[in-house]
């Protein structure tokens, strides 16, 4: 195995509901990240995007590393981790303070997100994320920089994202217990918008719906900056349950049948062509014709999408999205997803696949790995960051370049 640069690779590990995946990529001579490795294994320690059995995951996750160690001919150190699950949580905040110099300096800009972090939040919670969505000064609002500008009054909005403390430090000791480092934990759904969503699709405002295994995690982007996250508590493997319910088949042959024949309208599954479904115990198996799948699979993903809707609208979101909504994951490539989704939503509706370019290019392309490129393009984008390496670092030279790098990768 050659020994690569450490310094170049970064490596990304999304450990969802039903896979562990991780890609491997290194930054080039013009500064690009190009993927030259990826492993995956199923994942039977999760449930619904938190970790329920330790020695599973962590098998899961050895079994992904090797894979993609194997592969991209490196070793790999450190990673960035997703996280996902019914436990996150997020709101949006405000904060507000006096220029103390009539000039904004970083000294402003942290004292005005300290206020606006300022907020109540339960102990067993932990802050995931700090977003900034716009700075106003004097009353002048969609301020992106505004270091270096006169006034009197700064004010903020942030995006705030929490997580559940317990969750967090499972996945933490699931990845170095595999004897791995974590370079940081972000929100998948933040991560599947690094690789999927356009700069114009975010400005404009757009809608991400990422629908995995055990859930299904939104973003709402509008001006260019995070405005809404959510997690709805149903996706593919409810659709799997359905199946084997109302077909009454077993779990697995359930799941073949959703990934080869399911469609999710059923207008556009052909009643004349008949699929093969296995029986439970020593029964013989049976025809059925994929309009009768399909039956059953369009009310579970009509109920996603009215979820996702309801969610929109309860938060006032509903009007942001102008360019419409945005599928990926692995469960959103099933067949009639794009034509049910559009008579839900009533806006445009596309299929999200990694935009990224390099590397194994070809191979990534897919809505599975939206998630795993979006950690690794993530991660590219905070390496200029600086990092804490003594206690008597400034915190705030710190937050005032996440805060520009943010915004430089955003707008």
């Amino acid at each position: 195995m050659s020994k690569k640069n450490e310094s170049k690779l970064i490596v990304g590990l999304d450990i969802g509901t039903s896979k562990v995946l991780a890609i491997v990529g290194e930054v080039n001579a013009a500064g690009d990240v190009e993927i030259i490795g990826y492993g995956h294994h199923p994942a039977t320690g999760m449930r619904k995007g938190v970790v329920a059995n330790i020695e599973e995951t962590v098998t899961a996750i050895q079994r992904a590393v090797e894979e993609a160690e194997l592969m991209a001919g490196c070793q790999i150190y450190s990673v960035y981790a997703g996280i996902a699950g019914a436990h996150i949580n997020s709101f949006n905040s405000h904060g507000v303070v006096a220029v103390r110099d009539s000039e904004v300096d970083a000294n402003d800009v942290e004292r005005v997100i300290e206020s606006a972090k300022a907020v109540a939040i339960p102990n067993d919670q932990s802050i995931l994320h700090v977003l900034p969505q716009e700075f106003i000064i004097d009353g002048q609002e969609g301020i992106r920089h505004p270091i270096g500008m006169n006034g009197i009054r700064l004010e903020a909005n942030l995006h705030m994202v929490t997580a559940s403390v317990s969750s967090e430090k499972n996945i933490e000791k699931c990845i170095r217990r595999c004897g791995l480092e974590v370079d940081d934990i972000i929100l998948e759904q933040l991560a599947s918008c690094e690789s999927v969503l356009t700069n114009d699709e975010k400005e404009l405002g757009v809608c991400l719906v990422d629908i995995g295994g055990g859930t299904t995690d939104i973003a709402v982007y509008a001006e260019g900056a995070v405005r809404h996250t959510a997690v709805i508590p149903v996706a593919g493997d409810q659709i799997t349950n359905d199946i084997a319910i109302a077909l009454r088949t077993p779990t697995a042959s359930a799941e073949d049948l959703k990934r080869r024949y399911a469609c999710a309208l059923r207008q556009l599954a052909p009643s004349d062509e008949s699929i093969e479904v296995q029986t439970v115990g020593d029964r013989p198996a049976r025809k059925l014709s994929k309009q009768t799948l399909a039956e059953v699979v369009e009310p579970r993903v009509e109920e996603l999408f009215e979820l996702i809707k309801v969610d929109l609208r309860r938060n006032g979101f509903e009007h942001m999205i102008r360019s419409g909504v945005v599928l990926t994951g692995g469960s959103s490539k099933m067949e009639g997803m794009i034509e049910l989704a559009e008579e839900i939503f009533h806006l445009p509706v596309r299929l999200g696949t990694p935009k990224y370019l390099g590397g194994l290019s070809e191979v990534v392309k897919n809505p599975i790995y939206s998630t795993g490129v979006g950690l690794v393009l993530f991660g590219h984008r905070n390496q200029s960051e600086p990092k804490k390496t003594a206690k008597s670092e400034s915190k705030v030279s710190v937050l005032t370049e996440r805060v520009k790098h943010w915004f430089q990768g955003n707008f």
